[in-house]
């Protein structure tokens, strides 16, 4: 009797040891869905990303509002009658003797 009572328990034992540390246990269980959880929302930030590129590609086929926006951002350009005026900011000088001041 005291034979059959050790082979299960040993039994038991080795059984608990595959459900909690064996391939497909509680520990890849839970690795498992933290990368599910990862892949979800990198999956969300692309699908968000993705729409808002549909929307830039649909803006720039219907109208030149779009094109003229992204010219202007991106390449500085400016519309045929326009006057474009840049103010260049005076550079401070900081007190003497620091060695920051540009002369």
């Amino acid at each position: 009797m005291r034979i059959l009572v050790a082979t299960l328990l040993l039994l038991l034992l080795a059984l608990q040891y595959r459900l909690w540390f064996g391939a497909g246990g509680v520990a890849e269980l839970h690795r498992l869905r933290a990368q599910v959880d990862e892949l979800s929302q990198t999956n969300e930030q692309l699908s968000e990303r993705n729409a808002a590129l549909e929307r830039d590609v649909r803006e720039l086929k219907t109208g030149t509002a779009g094109i003229e926006q992204r010219a202007r951002t991106d390449f500085g350009m400016i519309a045929k009658d326009e006057v474009f005026y840049q103010v260049v900011e005076p550079e401070q000088k900081t007190a003497a003797g620091d060695g920051d001041a540009r002369e």
